[in-house]
């Protein structure tokens, strides 16, 4: 095997720590996933898939600002101990005045970032892609599980949180978004809405946003957002998803409107001789530094 590449490393070298305005930060955390696993591998499947990028994305050259990718983080640590190495190297990063990019692994990993970016920003939104709500007080006992990060967001940082296609939920998330005031837009209302505004659809979505929601924002994705007949490389699939152009109308007009202060891409698992998936992966955060940029 050979060694880990950073992001993007057949077009670009590593950019230097001081000077990039983006930080990948590989986080193959995997503990508690409850279908299918392989969330580990996904950080590495997304640095090797991003050899195969253009530089270009939407006729911008993201790279132009610096990309540094960290050295990943030991997938052997103890939960909270890997929670604490990703939100100290999220820091890090914000130190420098770069956007961190976390590379999951499960879910769970979402929560070291979020919290560093609320404490360098002092407000912080957190708008969330997901086919779960991920609003469960502990799952299976464990109160580290990917189902219960957001509820751990809400619950513990006490940031705002906007929802976008879920489509799986439990009556205990559904009486803690009521609780909450959690907003959300689910899967089945995207459908619809898309169906209903054409060329509209984001801004209508969009339109969905709490007025008081804050400026500074940080976006997590779970790639099961996406429709499981173009994602199905992740550990537990829905049906009815995101497609990958209103994904990006979406995050694109998200970025426009928004600052952005870090976001990530978690959930992949790797599927053998099915490299799309992978490239995808990679192609969305290229993207996403595309949108602001």
């Amino acid at each position: 095997m050979n060694a880990l590449p950073w992001f993007l490393a057949s077009e670009i070298p590593n950019g230097p720590v001081d000077r990039s305005r983006f930080h990948i930060i590989p986080a193959p955390l995997e503990r508690s996933v409850s279908y299918g696993g392989g969330t580990a591998r996904g950080p590495e499947a997304i640095l090797r898939a991003s050899d195969q990028l253009e530089v270009l994305t939407g006729g911008k050259d993201p790279s132009t600002g610096g990309i540094h990718t960290q050295r990943m983080i030991d997938p052997q640590l103890e939960t909270a101990a890997f929670l604490a190495e990703l939100e100290g190297r999220t820091s890090a990063a914000l130190d420098h005045h770069a956007i961190p990019v976390t590379l999951g692994g499960e879910h769970t990993v979402s929560f070291a970032p979020i919290a560093a970016c609320c404490r360098t920003t002092g407000s912080l939104g957190v708008i969330q892609f997901d086919a779960h709500a991920d609003l469960r007080k502990a799952y299976e006992g464990n109160r580290y599980s990917h189902a219960s990060v957001m509820q751990r967001v809400t619950d513990e940082l006490q940031l705002p949180i906007f929802q976008l296609g879920v489509r799986a939920l439990c009556e205990q998330e559904v009486s803690f978004r009521l609780e909450h005031d959690i907003h959300h837009v689910d899967g089945d209302r995207l459908y619809r809405m898309r169906q209903t505004f054409g060329e509209q659809f984001a801004q209508q979505v969009l339109s969905c946003i709490p007025d008081d929601f804050p400026n500074d924002i940080y976006i997590t994705i779970d790639v099961d957002a996406f429709d499981p007949s173009f994602m199905p490389a992740t550990g537990t699939p829905v049906p009815g998803g995101v497609s990958w152009y209103d994904m990006a109308q979406l995050l694109q007009l998200i970025c426009s409107r928004y600052t952005l202060r870090g976001f990530d891409v978690v959930e992949l698992a790797p599927i053998e001789h099915l490299p799309y998936c992978d490239f995808s992966a990679a192609q969305l955060i290229y993207d996403i530094m595309g949108y602001c940029s």
